[in-house]
This record gives C-alpha cells, structure tokens and sequence, in this order.
C-alpha cells in the first residue's frame, strides 16, 4: 500500500462512504475531502466532516499505519493540532493531541475497490512510455484537453516564478533577468548553460553601452565567450580579439572556458559561433526590446524582433579561420518560435503576476494557441498514442505531463491517470 494511493481514494471519495464509523463507534459523514495540501503540514486542509453528533472543520492527515504519526513527530508540530480526522489503512496504535484527545480516525482498509488498487500497480510495475500506455486510448478527449490546458499554465506559472526568484537576487532588475534568459535560451538546448554563463560574464549594462557599434558588441561577446583566445588566420577575428583585449582590460572581464561550447552533432547553422553572431546582432538593433515585446499583440509582431542576419564575416564562415560558401545565416523560424515558448511567454507571466493583471497571462495563451506545435522525441511518441497536437501551448503541456507526472508515476494525481484508475 502507499499513501499516494490513500490520498487518491480520500480526494476523489473512491470508496464507501455510506456508514462510516470511527474505530471508537462513532458515525462519520463526509462533506467535504478537503484540499490537497503538498506543502508541509496535514495532507489536507479545510475538509468539513460530521463525527457523531457535531460537525468539524479542519485538516485531515492519512497514513499507511496508524503509528506513522509517532513515526513522523507530528505529536511535536502544532501545525497538527486542528487535525479532525486521522484516515489510516492499519490502525496500529491509538494516536492523541496534545491535551489527551484521542483523535478520531477512520480505517480505509476494506472500503475500496481492489481493482482500482490492482490497476495502479499494474502502472506503477510497467516499463511502458507512459504507465498508462495500454488504457491511453481510452481516456475520454473532454478530460485530456482539459488537463492538457491546465498543464500548461501549470508550467508557464513555475518557469514563471523560477524567473521571479531570480529577480529578488538581481534587486528586480527584469531587463537583466529577460537578458539572461533569452541569452540561456539562444543556446537551445545543447548551449543553453554557457550561453547563459556568457550572458551572466558580461554585464548587460556594459553591452548597452556599445549597442551603437556591432564590431564592438561581437567582441565582447566572443571574448567572453573564450572564442578569441588564440592567433588566427583571418584578419577579422585578429582584430575582434585586439578590440577585446581592450574591453576586457577597461571592464575588468573575465571569460568563461571555451571547452564548455558543443558543436559536435549540430548543424552548422547551429553552431554556437553562429548564435553568438545573432545574438550580437540582436542586441545591436534593439533597445527596450522586452518593453516591446510586452506591448506586442501578434506573434507576428514578435518575430519581426528576430529578423536579422549575421554580419558579414559569418556570411561565408560558420566558425573562425574556416570558409565557405556564401550563405545568409538568418534566424529560422523554428527558432524564433523556441524562443517565443521558452522566454517571451514565462515573461509575460512573469509581468502578469507582478502588475496583477491577468491580460498579460492570456496574451500568452494566445501567442502559444497560434504557434506551431513543437517538434521533438516526446512529442513524435505522444503523437504515436493518438494525441491530436495542434499547437505549442499543447506541445508545451505534453512535455510537462511526460516529464513531471509520467516519468514519476504520479497516475493518481493526474487527471487522465484519475479517469482510467475509475473506469
């Protein structure tokens, strides 16, 4: 037995509820479960339950075995006090307040369906994509897209308040933390981490002041980026690094270890010496590029931010010292709309929450519901057991159901998972 699967049949009332009675004799009636609580204290809060003749208020807490209250010290935490109900499997040990009470408890043993029980170990046992890989084709539409848009703000919210608590080390500065992000998110995936070690190396303040110059701006970014650490071929990168050494010594910089970039297995169009170039020049043509993007109201509008082309060394090179054809190096769509999902929309959260105004939040629904939905591994094997993507808000939840619910067997807490255990 395990607690997570307790909590289930407790929220969704998936057992008996007619003629309870306490292990002391005394009816109980249930009104309200109560809510989930996943912070520390009770295992929910706020539930309304009618034992013998008077009606409480208050937290329920539930174990396995009675005597995990013990087990766990809560007899130590006050946040226990006002706990009206004890639900236990196993009731091993009479449990009592602080004040000698003895706590009502319930035992759930014996007043469920086995099947259910049986079907949530058959998920948490399988070593199938998703536990519910079998059933999947079952669940019912309504309740998938439901979940699926819940999932999604559920996602832009936390990516959201991760970046908030990163504002609260900055002094709030929100232009520094956008700065951060779109650079961390100009890696993709493979460079994300040293893009935003370069970003975090070079001050956003110290690339403002050069914004006017593009050679200066590709300078300081390669410098620090440890790209011009050596003597080369071609005149241009000799004569970034010389800029360099001069900015590095009047701003006191120190540059991040070039071993840290990844080419191998990339397309050259991905390179991180292509990005740096774009990211250089995406920081050349535009000021007051979040407040911008903040009062866009197209994606459209958005994307038109990231219309730019490299400067013209890289037209022929794809890294230093090695030529090639002629070939414009531009920012792809796909591209653009990655950052658009990783980086525009959390900030759009993150304004909605800090002015408190939800227009903010919807906006980036909108955004999402109109861009193209993702393409990767987990979506092509979420494709593959039906699922109907249309879109990057849908993409978006998907990822998040795979990899927070799914991959941990949190069947019990997610609505699909919910629907099939019932069935």
């Amino acid at each position: 037995m395990t607690e997570d699967f307790l909590h289930y049949i407790w929220q969704f009332k998936r057992f008996n509820v007619k003629n309870l009675l306490s292990t002391e004799g005394f009816k109980i009636s249930i009104s309200k479960t109560g809510e989930r609580n996943t912070d520390a204290g009770p295992d929910f809060y706020n539930a309304l339950i009618n034992i013998g003749d008077t009606k409480w208020a208050g937290n329920v807490e539930i174990h396995i075995n009675a005597s995990d209250w013990l087990l766990h010290n809560h007899q130590l935490d006050k946040a226990y006090d006002n706990v009206i109900l004890h639900v236990v499997y196993n009731n091993d040990k009479p449990i009592y307040r602080n004040n000698g009470e003895q706590i009502p408890t319930l035992v759930i043993n014996g007043l469920y369906d086995e099947d259910i029980y049986k079907k949530y170990l058959s998920f948490l046992s399988n070593k199938l994509w998703i536990p519910c890989l079998n059933l999947f084709k079952q669940a019912d539409k309504f309740i998938i897209n439901t979940w699926l848009s819940r999932l999604f703000a559920e996602r832009a919210e936390r990516k959201a308040n991760q970046i908030i608590q990163t504002l609260n080390i900055n002094q709030n500065n929100i232009e520094e933390a956008f700065y951060y992000q779109l650079a961390r998110n100009f890696g993709f995936d493979v460079n994300a981490v040293p893009f935003e070690m370069l970003a975090k190396s070079l001050p956003l303040l110290i690339l403002a002041k050069h914004r006017h110059d593009l050679f200066q701006i590709e300078a300081l970014l390669f410098g620090q980026a440890g790209f011009l650490n050596k003597t080369f071929v071609d005149e241009y990168p000799n004569t970034l690094k010389k800029e360099y050494n001069f900015l590095k010594k009047k701003y006191s910089l120190t540059p991040i270890d070039n071993s840290l970039w990844k080419f191998l297995r990339l397309r050259p169009s991905n390179f991180p010496t292509i990005r740096i170039a774009q990211f250089a020049e995406l920081i050349h043509k535009s000021t007051g590029l979040l407040s911008k993007i903040i009062e866009s109201t197209t994606t459209e509008a958005i994307f038109n931010h990231f219309e730019f082309n490299c400067s013209e060394y890289w037209k022929n090179h794809y890294t230093f010292d090695k030529s090639t054809i002629n070939k414009e190096k531009v920012f792809g769509e796909t591209a653009k709309s990655l950052i658009l999902i990783n980086t525009i929309v959390p900030f759009l959260f993150v304004y909605g929450i800090l002015k408190n105004e939800e227009i903010y939040k919807e906006k980036a629904i909108v955004f999402m519901e109109n861009t193209r939905p993702e393409q990767n591994t987990i979506i092509k094997k979420w494709i593959e057991t039906g699922i109907e993507v249309n879109n990057a808000a849908q993409t978006q939840a998907l990822i998040e159901l795979k990899k927070n619910y799914c991959n941990s067997f949190k069947c019990l807490q997610c609505s699909i998972g919910n629907q099939l255990l019932k069935n």
